[in-house]
């Protein structure tokens, strides 16, 4: 069975009667985190009651459903869409119940010795309900002969290894949890007596709750009626790998993320863009979302003119695509309107994230050329994805990447633009806050900060 890579957003809540719709709201502000399929479990004391679904929160949960949801704490989880990953099975949070333990479990990153442990587990008579690596941390706590959860969880993992961050609850207290290296982020909320813990902060700006702070690498926290309470992993690297993509790209541009805003953190690569490579033309537009803050940091460092030539829907199903046979090119047009009146006639810098396969670019610069563009300059805030991600983001294989493939000068001619820019790691590196030692840049350097090939020497001990 293929283990799935889980790029998902995490909330849990402490101490609050509202708990399942504080959940609720939660994971609705860390929806562009997962559009798969999400799922809430709560405790009311005596009972958990649990209810998950494919589709987005607001599809999912009705008024009538989170009402159902009784109790004091929750945690949630959405889920994002991965190849050969979806199946109901694979909807977080997990749960498990035993005479010595019940708890829920959910789950952002990616094992790397995932593969290994599940035939050991399995070996040992542990059966399998999905086809998740998060699954096998539940395996080795509930399995763990330790005493108490503190212990069981630290002997869990000191077995795995990989990106992750952890939401967890028992009938005492809500936890999280982030690996070692910190690839994912995680972060403390309070309002009143109640807690929160959440993938990102917006969703504590949502709930009118403080950020108190982010939950460091290899740190425990549990939330229990006596407070927080924090503990380390032990056995730690000193160093830390953030993903540098979570700025770039996958963060909300309102929270705080590794100790920067991350709209801020966008504008800084586009005005590192704008020295690196620039261009003269009439108008900077960007790609929504991800690509606005950048484009305006371009705007700013160049002079040129920021317009709004873009317009997203976000309403957006994938029933409809499906009639028509040139589907991806259909789903961009879907996906993305372009005012003719900005366009026509213009030098256009489109400011994006970044590229992939580079089929979508290609026709977004197709489309703009059809709208009378009289020039089409691409710039890009990251530098060229050439290596795929084993920490849980799911870039294809190294492969099906653009830039694995070609050269720079081939990308140009294929997207058909008539310039293209790449932001350098150097310089992408020089736009944070912490020293460029603390970020993973595998997939643009493939230097990967935790080794994922002969990862069977972490054998499962008796």
């Amino acid at each position: 069975m293929r283990e799935v890579k889980e790029f998902c957003g995490l909330f849990g809540v402490y101490n609050s009667q509202e708990a399942s719709l504080l959940t609720f709201l939660g994971l609705y502000s860390l929806q562009h985190r997962g559009e798969e399929s999400c799922g809430i479990i709560t405790f009311d004391g005596s009972s958990f009651h649990h209810y998950r679904g494919m589709g987005l929160v607001g599809e999912v949960f009705s008024e009538e459903k989170v009402k159902e949801l009784k109790g004091y704490q929750a945690i949630g989880h959405v889920r994002y869409s991965t190849t050969g990953s979806t199946a109901i099975r694979n909807i977080q949070p997990l749960f498990a119940n035993s005479h010595r333990l019940s708890l829920a479990l959910a789950h952002n990153g990616n094992l790397v010795n995932s593969a290994y442990l599940r035939k050991t587990l399995e070996n040992k008579g542990s059966i399998f309900q999905s086809s998740s690596d998060s699954e096998i941390i539940l395996h080795l706590i509930m399995r763990s002969k330790k005493n108490n959860l503190l212990d069981k969880i630290f002997d869990a993992l000191e077995k795995v290894r990989g990106a992750y961050s952890l939401v967890m609850m028992n009938r005492d207290s809500v936890i999280g949890i982030r690996d070692p290296l910190g690839f994912r982020p995680l972060c403390i909320g309070k309002k009143e007596d109640t807690f929160f813990i959440s993938s990102e902060s917006c969703a504590l700006d949502l709930l009118g709750a403080e950020f108190i702070r982010e939950v460091k690498p290899a740190e425990i926290v549990m939330i229990d009626r006596d407070g927080i309470h924090s503990y380390t992993i032990p056995k730690v690297p000193r160093k830390s790998a953030f993903c540098s993509f979570e700025h770039v790209y996958f963060s909300r541009p309102d929270s705080i993320i590794f100790g920067e805003t991350v709209h801020m953190v966008r504008e800084k690569l586009g005005e590192r863009l704008a020295k690196e490579h620039p261009v003269d033309a009439d108008c900077v537009i960007g790609v929504p979302d991800s690509g606005t803050s950048a484009a305006l940091g371009f705007s700013k460092a160049s002079g040129i003119p920021l317009e709004v030539g873009i317009i997203r829907n976000h309403y957006i199903g994938r029933t409809f695509i499906q009639p028509y046979q040139n589907k991806r090119e259909f789903g961009v047009r879907l996906k993305f309107n372009l005012l003719k009146e900005i366009i026509k006639g213009k030098r256009v810098v489109i400011v994006d994230d970044s590229i992939v396969r580079g089929t979508t670019s290609r026709i977004r610069v197709r489309n703009f050329r059809a709208m009378g563009a009289k020039e089409v300059h691409l710039r890009i805030s990251c530098p060229p994805h050439r290596f795929g991600c084993v920490y849980g983001i799911d870039f294809p294989d190294s492969k099906k990447l653009i830039a694995h493939n070609m050269k720079i000068k081939e990308i140009k001619e294929f997207l058909e633009v008539d310039s293209l820019g790449y932001l350098s790691l150097e310089g992408m590196l020089s736009c944070f806050k912490n020293p460029s030692t603390f970020y993973c840049t595998a997939c643009w350097s493939g230097k990967y900060p935790l080794k994922f090939h002969n990862v069977h020497k972490y054998a499962l001990e008796e």
